[in-house]
């Protein structure tokens, strides 16, 4: 999808979008970033042209790191690598586990999976449950923002219509963010978006079996709908390792009317530590990845992302 862009949109384009395929290499920027998050850990520092694997470099020597709450085998974690009994199936469907990537084919290296962006100066796997990688889904639902009367709110410099989406506050780094979540064992991609939309943004877990029913029943009209799969792979995250990694597919719904989500009440849970309706712009500073997933949303719907014409960078 990114081949005929101009070359000056690609210094604009979040690294995430670089995929292999297109013979352009992966970069990365969060996942380069210390302390790790959640602890005292620093990285060891990995120069711009020392990211890829293909660039040799013998002298690399990263720390190791696995997480003590990683360690203590949680259900959604591996054991270590070198765990009797353990000898995991990577690039395929390993029992219920997807370790599949969706960027393809990733390199495996004494029994450990190799990054497909390259190095970032961390090996084990961090906060990260698995080895290899970890899937994610991200519900980007969204609404036009309106005023008084019920009509559309244009941006007064772009003249476009702008666009809303529900954020949540993330109580780990109290960065905002979209309301996703990782992919349990066996889920499918669609129960995981609306699962996570219902706990994070409508604190689903602590509603009584009457209440999780109606909302249920709400969603299902706005989840069930005409979507648009927003992006599908890695992702520059800062849990990322040598050895595990983000991926995501974010998906957006819309509700055009705005009357199915007007009748949802917004309430933050689980991992949320605030949630709301927010304006979209290219001010947004947004967890991992999430701004550039925000401005495709933009980009599709037409909707206001610049006060400037020329950093709109078109397919």
């Amino acid at each position: 999808p990114f081949s005929n862009l101009p070359a000056s949109c690609w210094s604009r384009l979040h690294p995430v979008n670089m995929l292999n395929s297109y013979n352009v290499k992966f970069h990365h920027s969060k996942a380069l970033t210390s302390p790790y998050p959640g602890s005292h850990i620093e990285r060891s520092q990995v120069p711009e042209d020392k990211v890829g694997w293909l660039t040799e470099w013998k002298e690399y020597n990263p720390v190791e790191y696995t997480a003590k709450s990683v360690l203590a085998r949680p259900n959604w974690a591996d054991p270590q690598i070198n765990d009797e009994g353990f000898s995991p199936k990577f690039n395929e469907r390993d029992g219920e586990v997807e370790r599949k990537s969706l960027n393809g084919l990733y390199m495996v290296e004494n029994g450990r999976p190799r990054n497909p962006a390259g190095r970032t100066g961390l090996t084990g796997r961090g906060l990260l449950g698995r080895w290899g990688p970890n899937h994610a889904a991200d519900p980007i639902v969204t609404r036009w923002k309106r005023d008084g009367s019920g009509n559309k709110v244009a941006h007064p410099v772009s003249g476009k219509n702008i666009l809303q989406f529900v954020a949540i506050k993330r109580r780990d780094c109290g960065e905002w963010a979209i309301p996703g979540g990782m992919v349990d064992p066996g889920e499918k991609i669609t129960a995981t978006l609306k699962r996570e939309f219902e706990e994070e943004a409508l604190n689903s877990l602590q509603k009584s079996p009457e209440e999780k029913a109606k909302l249920e029943k709400q969603l299902q009209e706005l989840f069930s709908q005409e979507h648009f799969v927003v992006y599908r792979g890695y992702v520059d995250d800062p849990r990322n390792t040598d050895n595990a990694w983000m991926e995501t597919e974010a998906v957006n719904y819309h509700d055009e009317t705005g009357e199915t989500m007007d009748n949802l009440p917004l309430e933050a849970g689980d991992d949320a530590g605030v949630v709301k309706w927010i304006d979209i712009s290219e001010k947004l500073e947004l967890y991992a990845s999430h701004s550039y997933f925000i401005k495709l949303v933009t980009e599709k719907r037409g909707a206001h992302w610049s006060e400037d014409p020329g950093s709109e960078c078109h397919k």
